[in-house]
């Protein structure tokens, strides 16, 4: 004699389920997750993105940068894309995008507070 519980199994399985409230509970849910995430994760980075975008846009011949390898020098040229810096001896052409920081730039922030 065989079993066919497994046929039973899946018969009973597809027996209409009520999709009321419990639906539209679990997409406001989904909602309120996707909202915290924006406002905690991806907001805060596009407006440090924007804003750091905005400082290397305002460089200027003398500031003082901070480029993605780690080294220290200052603004000696600017062209469209590209900068040279001088840091101790050398001098070296960085493009503007592979600046990470500009120190002067936060010490004049600091100054009239």
């Amino acid at each position: 004699m065989t079993s066919h519980w497994p046929l039973a199994f899946v018969f009973q399985q597809s027996s209409p389920q009520s999709t009321g409230p419990s639906s539209g509970f679990f997409l406001f849910q989904l909602a309120l997750i996707f909202g915290i995430i924006y406002f905690l994760m991806i907001r805060p980075k596009v407006k440090k993105e924007k804003d750091h975008r905005e400082r290397v846009s305002r460089l200027k011949k003398g500031d003082e940068v901070v480029t993605s390898g780690g080294i220290v020098g200052k603004i000696i040229h600017l062209e469209d894309d590209r900068i040279t810096v001088k840091s101790g001896e050398s001098r070296f052409v960085v493009m503007r995008d592979r600046v990470a920081d500009i120190p002067s730039d936060d010490r004049k922030k600091e100054k009239p507070a």
